[in-house]
């Protein structure tokens, strides 16, 4: 008996060194020391033994299980211990190197002209006002003075889903929308997306646009361009004027087109402006009396101011890029410049 504790003594501390894991030294405590172990098998033989030689047998087997014991605990600390030096050092960190630079990205040029187009006119007392992109035929266009024989509705082909349903070629139908709810004095702009089938270098078939509209009492043509001039002012720059040319749009009456002078050469002439010193930026007008009674306004007692620009379009002039298709290819050394 004492012969096989001896060998059981010296085969522990032959596995035990050769441990080189936790697992292994885990698996060497179960092979000697679980319930199914070689000493605790042992134990339960020491029952065959005479009776006078049980106590120093039990003695021994019970000194065999502190060595064991204490020899698989030292080695899951030294173990224990090497792996988190290991890990220490593959995880460490060089706190005198310069760190690594996280590249941020930034917001595309045309959300930051249209961000600061609502903030120069939210700053002048305007609203901010939305309505649904798939828009009914009777906000979009019967509202604003365009039934369906009339001949402005060659002038925005339109992308139709149904009969009655459409997507809105303009933002017009959320100022309908507003004068509905709303009782004068009016004042909003309405941001969004519209739709229309064209597709070159200065037109893409969905854009954005920003629409404004104000109605109140004795408003006039030059209320709306002392608006468009301060507005232009401020999203360009001081040296900024503003010129009105006769147009026609159904739902204002008189209408007219709005050119500033060129951003990159104040006027002079250059390659942006044709030479020309003005570039167009937007359409505006009175609104129309049939407009107004059309959603329940007293025409003969207020009156409306209505413009309207695209997002794209007036990027493209603040910004001098030639082409609106590089504003929807998402390439990421175009975008860079406006970090």
């Amino acid at each position: 008996m004492m012969e096989k504790i001896a060998k059981l003594i010296e085969q522990a501390q032959s596995d035990i060194a050769a441990s080189n894991t936790l697992a292994q030294i885990n698996a060497v405590k179960v092979k000697y020391l679980g319930k199914s172990g070689e000493l605790t098998q042992l134990l339960r033989g020491m029952k065959d033994l005479a009776p006078e030689d049980r106590p120093a047998a039990g003695k021994f087997v019970n000194q065999a299980r502190d060595e064991i014991t204490e020899l698989t605990d030292k080695k899951s600390k030294e173990l224990a211990q090497a792996e988190t030096d290991e890990k220490m050092l593959k995880e460490s960190i060089d706190i005198t190197l310069d760190g690594n630079a996280v590249e941020r990205g930034s917001l595309h040029p045309c959300t930051l002209v249209a961000n600061e187009i609502v903030e120069i006119f939210t700053s002048m007392g305007f609203s901010i006002a939305q309505g649904p992109e798939i828009e009914l035929d009777k906000f979009c266009f019967q509202m604003l003075n365009i039934p369906p024989d009339h001949p402005a509705r060659d002038m925005q082909d339109t992308f139709y889903i149904t009969d009655e349903a459409l997507l809105r070629t303009h933002t017009s139908s959320v100022q309908a929308r507003a004068m509905l709810k709303s009782k004068p004095p009016i004042r909003i702009v309405c941001p969004g997306k519209v739709y229309r089938p064209d597709d070159d270098a200065t037109h893409s078939p969905m854009f954005q646009q920003i629409e404004g509209l104000v109605v109140d009492e004795k408003v006039t043509l030059c209320d709306l361009k002392g608006l468009l001039e301060t507005f232009a002012q401020k999203l360009f720059d001081q040296k900024t004027k503003v010129r009105f040319r006769p147009s026609f749009f159904p739902f204002t009456e008189p209408s007219v087109e709005v050119d500033v002078t060129c951003s990159v050469c104040h006027g002079k002439g250059c390659r942006i402006c044709k030479g020309t010193g003005w570039i167009e930026i937007l359409g505006a007008g009175i609104v129309n009396p049939k407009v107004l009674e059309n959603c329940g306004i007293d025409s003969k007692k207020y009156k409306g101011l209505a413009f309207g620009l695209g997002i794209e379009r007036t990027t493209m002039i603040k910004y001098g890029i030639p082409d609106m298709r590089i504003l929807f290819e998402n390439d990421v050394r175009f975008l860079k410049e406006f970090k």
